[in-house]
């Protein structure tokens, strides 16, 4: 755990860094510069290029993480091999969205028809995106996700505020700030591969002829099989907010994008763990260590459900103290109860651990396209049936369920195939841990009035609560005695 503990801190510090300057952009400066239409506009827009990214990526990302033990010695032949398949994905996608461009044009014609005139920028974000996800999965074969979470999480959001600065100030009109989109997402892969020059990880090679008998055919068969859980994963993400556009239009899905922000916020720990965990997963696997991955199941389901739930308390507790500071707030607010389906989204795939990645890196791989159809399924279905009738909350409904039903699978799979299970008492500790926290702090503070001091004091209330119930519950009990060794340690 301690490589995995290392850079996830790492990841998780950038990742807060980021949060703090994404919670400004979203929360305040976009509010504050942009109409609630081109808000949508900048969200709709971005969240289509993402949901193309894991199909012009042909799953290569998970592939190099897979295989990547295996050919150690020809690594470089490697990477440029998973280069050249990516932009061959990069440009069927494109083709495909081209040929498909009417079908597209017509889902946004009478609610979102701004979106129709950007569609360009959609193919330049998703083509730099698709090549950084690359750099990215090599870096972390090598354990290397600190600095790619820097550039995705805070190198990124500091380009959005320049960005929308630029166009508050009258230096950009509209348009110009939309096209801008598409260089931030440039300049993030040409730090990435400056980055990877640097360390001395990024060379090209194109020697493929030495890969090990079959290597290529069992890598993209495996790319391509996997591709279809990622693509699903975000299709999760992204399809609830086109699909509010396309069916109820920008502004809703301006007030649908700051819930939604809002609310991830409680997930990026897990994310960190997950990056961190996956070339540990796949070592695990190459060397049949069933009882190392089950214990790593376990432990990073108590880990990480213990800080992601005291995050969602957190954002819960002060959910009105949040919208006060938004500019405009009458207008956002109206999303309030998305903010805690989504919450509750999010906690469901982070209380069932890394089954996902199990999934990826064991044998049974292939279980991703089942899975993935189910779940896409679902998602779709569910939106067409809750939006028309609950609006935004309906879509976040929707996205509740769909992932509750995806893990539940995975859950059920995994627990059957290979045996594993991430559940201990110490989860069920950590439930009734955040529901008495919750308690506690809404009685003891309901008559507080929303603002500043309510939101210093509620945090600083649910966090000691929460602090002194791990304690007295004896919650990871190991964590607990290798911090307090740490604390007791003389220092030199």
């Amino acid at each position: 755990m301690k490589p995995i503990a290392r850079q996830s801190l790492l990841t998780t510090i950038s990742s807060y860094i980021g949060v703090l300057i994404g919670y400004f952009n979203v929360l305040w400066l976009l509010p504050y510069v942009l109409q609630p239409d081109e808000i949508g506009l900048f969200r709709t827009l971005q969240d289509m290029a993402l949901l193309l990214v894991p199909i012009a990526q042909l799953g290569i990302g998970n592939g190099i993480t897979r295989f990547f033990p295996l050919v150690k010695e020809k690594k470089y032949a490697f990477f440029t091999l998973s280069l050249i398949l990516t932009f061959v994905g990069f440009l069927i996608v494109s083709s495909l969205f081209l040929i498909f461009k009417e079908n597209v044009i017509a889902a946004f014609a009478t609610n979102s028809p701004e979106v129709i005139d950007f569609l360009g920028v959609v193919l330049f974000i998703t083509l730099f995106s698709v090549m950084n996800t690359i750099l990215e999965a090599f870096c972390r074969s090598f354990m290397k996700i600190a600095v790619p979470s820097f550039f995705r999480d805070v190198v990124n959001r500091i380009s959005v505020a320049i960005l929308v600065s630029m166009y508050f100030m009258n230096w950009l009109i509209i348009d110009q700030m939309i096209w801008g989109l598409a260089v931030l997402y440039l300049i993030s892969l040409i730090g990435m591969t400056f980055y990877m020059v640097n360390i001395n990880i990024f060379r090209l090679d194109f020697d493929f002829s030495s890969f090990p008998k079959d290597f290529r055919r069992d890598f993209l068969k495996y790319s391509m099989i996997t591709l279809l859980g990622t693509a699903g994963s975000v299709l999760i993400m992204k399809i609830d907010s086109l699909m509010v556009s396309s069916m109820i239009g920008l502004d809703a899905n301006a007030i649908y994008m700051i819930a939604f922000s809002i609310a991830i916020v409680m997930e990026l720990p897990r994310r960190a763990i997950s990056q961190a965990a996956m070339p540990v997963v796949a070592e695990h696997f190459a060397k049949n260590e069933h009882f190392e991955i089950n214990k790593l199941y376990k432990n990073i389901a108590v880990h990480q459900f213990l800080i992601c739930l005291l995050l969602f308390l957190g954002i819960w507790s002060n959910i009105d103290n949040l919208y006060h500071f938004v500019p405009n707030s009458i207008i956002y607010e109206t999303g309030k109860w998305v903010v805690l389906w989504i919450g509750l989204a999010k906690m469901s795939d982070i209380l069932f651990s890394i089954n996902g990645e199990i999934i990826v890196f064991s044998k049974y791989y292939i279980f991703n396209i089942t899975a993935t159809l189910i779940m896409c399924v679902a998602v779709v279905v569910l939106n067409l049936l809750l939006i028309p009738v609950y609006g935004i909350e309906g879509a976040a409904v929707a996205s509740f369920l769909s992932l509750l039903i995806y893990n539940l699978i995975k859950y059920i799979y995994i627990r059957i195939r290979l045996d594993f299970d991430p559940f201990s008492f110490d989860v069920l500790k950590i439930f009734v841990l955040g529901l008495l926290t919750y308690g506690i702090q809404l009685f003891v503070l309901q008559f507080m009035e929303v603002g500043l001091k309510d939101i210093i004091l509620r945090s600083v209330v649910v966090t000691l609560i929460y602090i002194a119930g791990i304690y007295l519950l004896g919650i990871a009990k190991e964590s607990q005695k290798s911090i307090i060794e740490k604390i007791k340690r003389p220092r030199p």
